[in-house]
């Protein structure tokens, strides 16, 4: 019998803490099979080398004197066939009614969304290594329970599929910038921002070669750049 294909998966989020004053929460995961993972980030370097962009490719860094350098980007996400994106983005977080669904727990309803999130990417016929990228002081906490949320809602209670979930600093994993990259995009787009004409011209290219808009779900057939909008419940 033949080995599972394994393939890495990189997530980050936006807006992601529950009183920070933002409408909309962006869950974000970017995914490859892991024998591709080398060359995909080799050749991500190269681009940054060959437009002097040093450090990490980051959402927050984008400016008009580096546009150039990130509507290449977009196009060589696109043009990456193993690469993929989905993105979850809760929309009005202002309305979650948490002590109605989810026992009162913030974090609670956040392990549900990244449930959400990643369930629709991993398959019983693959093995993942799943990476988040470090955000806060509760990095391990948050590891140990998304772990038990994926296994045991896939009924993976050997680890079998899920190979293990691994806190890393987006710094060290160049596909885990690809994913702060299009997280941000998409939250960026969801908030209605304009004021950064950079930004907005990634977004309008972005848009303009999916031949869609980043404000509408796809369906799950969409491997590619995958969204879906989750609107609270009323109690």
């Amino acid at each position: 019998m033949s080995e599972k294909p394994i393939f890495n998966v990189y997530c980050d989020e936006s807006c992601h803490l529950e009183n920070d004053g933002q409408p909309i929460m962006v869950l974000g995961a970017a995914w490859c099979p892991q024998d591709e993972a080398r060359r995909i980030g080799a050749e991500l370097r190269d681009i940054k080398a060959r437009y002097n962009a040093r450090g990490e490719l980051k959402w927050a860094k984008v400016s008009a004197s580096r546009l150039p350098f990130y509507i290449e980007l977009v196009d060589w996400f696109l043009a990456e066939a193993p690469l993929h994106y989905r993105g979850l983005v809760v929309r009005n977080k202002q309305a979650l009614n948490h002590d109605a669904f989810n026992q009162g727990d913030h974090d609670l309803f956040y392990y549900k969304m990244q449930f959400s999130l990643l369930s629709k990417i991993l398959s019983p016929d693959s093995q993942y290594a799943i990476y988040l990228d470090i955000k806060d002081t509760q990095g391990r906490n948050k590891l140990k329970r998304l772990k038990d949320v994926l296994c045991n809602n896939v009924y993976d209670f050997t680890s079998e599929m899920v190979r293990h979930v691994q806190n890393v600093h987006s710094h060290e994993m160049e596909i885990m910038q690809v994913t702060d990259f299009l997280t941000g995009a998409l939250a960026y787009r969801h908030r209605a921002l304009s004021s950064n004409t950079a930004k907005v011209a990634v977004i309008e290219h972005l848009e303009k070669k999916l031949g869609r808009s980043l404000l509408t779900s796809t369906s799950l057939a969409e491997q590619k750049l995958n969204v879906f909008l989750f609107t609270p419940r009323s109690a």
